[in-house]
């Protein structure tokens, strides 16, 4: 890991310890060496910096094409190993240089829901993670992010203090997803973030949102908690 990024790191890790009581758990979960593709859901702002701090590696980010505008952010970005991606598009640049990361044996870090949550809950999935994941054929690592919502939703100016965690579940490895459509494999990471959730909310039902007592399936309410 390059000073510059540990330094980083040191500062995000304080900063989210602070603020939200960041908390991060499965670390052991995520391959110490090879290429590796992290999905997260996309609660706030804080998330990046969230993740970078659980992840004993150095990461690559996909990040929306309009954070690059800005040259002192731009270069900050930069070399912390994030590069654009066009949003709502078939972004064949993005993708190649996803790959290429990729097949390095690098760490790559996808927002696959494209912005973050309006409520909290995690929205449906873009197209595009299902066919970096496809082609790449590396272990998969759905990371769920809960309690960045509360401390900074996007409808806020400034963050507040909050109770943020971060967990790391099983990887979902070539073999095992190999079978499955770009579509089904995105559904079975959604799911998997899902009920991680759930199961954090289950435990501390303080967690809960205001109208997080059901999961939805097309317009089919699933109780709270219940496996899919």
């Amino acid at each position: 890991m390059r000073l510059f990024y540990r330094a980083c790191q040191c500062v995000c890790l304080w900063t989210n310890v602070l603020l939200v009581k960041a908390r991060c758990f499965g670390m052991r979960n995520v391959p110490a060496t090879g290429g590796v593709l992290i999905v997260c859901n996309h609660q706030s702002f804080l998330d990046p910096p969230l993740v970078a701090i659980g992840l004993r590696r150095e990461a690559n980010y996909l990040a929306r094409h309009g954070l690059f505008d800005h040259r002192p952010f731009r270069w900050l970005i930069e070399h912390l190993n994030a590069f654009p991606v066009r949003q709502n598009t078939a972004d064949i640049r993005a993708i190649k240089e996803s790959l290429r990361r990729l097949r390095a044996g690098q760490m790559l870090v996808v927002f696959p829901e494209g912005s973050r949550t309006e409520d909290g809950r995690i929205a449906p999935f873009l197209p595009g993670a299902g066919v970096i994941a496809k082609w790449a054929r590396v272990p998969i690592v759905p990371a769920l992010i809960d309690g960045t919502f509360q401390a900074w939703p996007r409808h806020q100016l400034l963050p507040r203090t909050g109770n943020a965690i971060l967990e790391f579940g099983p990887p979902i490895m070539p073999a095992d997803y190999e079978p499955l459509t770009d579509q089904a494999l995105l559904e079975l990471l959604r799911d998997r973030l899902i009920a991680m959730q759930a199961c954090w909310h289950s435990r501390a039902p303080a967690r809960r949102l205001n109208d997080c007592r059901r999961r939805y399936a097309g317009n089919e309410p699933i109780p709270f908690g219940a496996a899919r």
